[in-house]
């Protein structure tokens, strides 16, 4: 099966009617139907499967062991996402493994396919909560209680799910069989089409983080409340949503987003009584906490002004990442020297870089848009990401 075909397999879970492309989130409906697809087609192969205690999903070519080459990504997708973020990396796995084995090759080390839970962080806030949670970058009891909109904490749904809460947490076991990892993603950004190359090796990572910011203020009455009366928290949080672009632009290279924006109660004729907002912050170096220390400023400055208070509350934070020097010049060679590119997105893969050898590939975006519906890629570059990945892990397999 090509890597398209399987894409095309899972092309109806997860539709979002509403925003248009896929809801795909940790422990709901779709991403269980995404988890068992994976399950049986990785059977399919002949490969053995079984879940770590944070969700992971392991299918394994030949027996588990130290110095594994493993490969994947994530099924799980951003609220109205696109159709290749994440699953690409997947399905090309599957279909490169199928490949090598069409050709009678097989790994003399241990091998296997990996699915991230969470990578996103649609559900319960935190990106690449999977691989955080594997390498124990995130506190297991932070990870426990994170709660999705609707209150249910990451705990309640794992457990749902048939995973014990309480072992939730580091995995230093299954890391040390981690010998070299290596993801294919979509590229999230417009370079190969003016590069002319349907692959990229990836280069780096871009420091990057979210916050919350909290405004609390006093509801009220729409019709009934003078102006002057009022404190009234979206205010500020308006504010700040203006200073974060103001801010950014002061930055050489930041990337600096408000996506999510949720006032209580939320009525049309009510003024809120607070208001939550959420800040994506990304900036080369050691600049970005720098700069969300300029927006928490700003925000406390306009609540004070209202009449209101603010929190700030640092959700995830990762450093800049540089790819393992020695399997970038690997990866380059044995494809001939495709173009390297940096990203602005994270992933499992940067996660993982603080640990093992790690390393990305990335399939061109004609549209250079991601994290929507109109995310894409071409079905000859497609398979020939795929057919780019069976290469580099035929190599590093041996």
């Amino acid at each position: 099966m090509t890597a398209s075909g399987l894409l095309a397999e899972i092309g109806d879970v997860g539709r979002d009617p509403k925003r248009g492309g896929y809801s795909r989130h940790a422990f709901d409906s779709p991403e269980h139907d995404l988890r068992a697809w994976f399950v049986e087609r990785a059977l399919g192969l002949g490969l053995d499967v079984d879940t770590d205690h944070n969700g992971n999903i392991w299918a394994w070519w030949g027996p588990p062991g130290p110095d594994a080459v493993v490969t994947g990504s994530h099924l799980d997708s951003v609220p109205g996402g696109g159709a290749f973020d994440g699953p690409l990396g997947v399905v090309s796995a599957l279909a490169a493994v199928e490949s090598l084995q069409a050709r009678g090759f097989r790994p003399g080390k241990p091998f296997a396919v990996v699915v991230f839970t969470e990578e996103e962080g649609g559900r319960f806030g935190v990106p690449c909560l999977g691989s955080r949670l594997l390498t124990g970058t995130i506190d297991a009891d932070k990870a426990r209680g994170l709660r999705d909109a609707d209150g249910v904490t990451f705990a309640e749904a794992a457990a749902k799910s048939g995973f014990d809460p309480e072992r939730v947490g580091p995995d230093p076991d299954r890391l040390g069989l981690i010998g070299r990892f290596l993801e294919l993603h979509v590229e999230q950004g417009r370079g190969l089409i003016d590069l002319g190359s349907p692959v990229a090796v990836g280069s780096t990572v871009i420091a990057h983080g979210r916050w919350r910011f909290s405004f609390a203020g006093q509801g009220n009455h729409a019709g009934a409340t003078l102006l002057a009366d009022r404190a009234d928290p979206m205010l500020p949080a308006a504010a700040t949503v203006t200073a974060v672009r103001r801010l950014a632009r002061a930055v050489p290279d930041a990337r600096a987003t408000v996506g999510r924006l949720v006032p209580t109660p939320g009525g049309t004729n009510v003024i809120a009584s607070t208001v939550d907002l959420w800040l994506d912050a990304r900036v080369p170096g050691t600049a970005t906490p720098e700069l969300v220390e300029e927006i928490t400023r700003a925000a406390e400055a306009a609540a004070a002004e209202e009449g209101c208070r603010a929190e700030v509350t640092r959700e995830s934070y990762s450093d800049d990442v540089v790819f393992d020097d020695a399997l970038r010049r690997d990866l380059g060679g044995w494809l001939g020297g495709p173009p390297e590119l940096p990203t602005g997105a994270g992933h499992d893969a940067a996660i993982l870089a603080g640990f093992v050898p790690a390393g990305m590939l990335y399939v061109r975006n004609p549209t250079g848009i991601s994290h929507s519906p109109e995310e894409f890629a071409e079905a000859d570059d497609v398979e020939a990401g795929a057919a780019a990945l069976a290469t580099v892990l035929e190599r590093l397999a041996r």
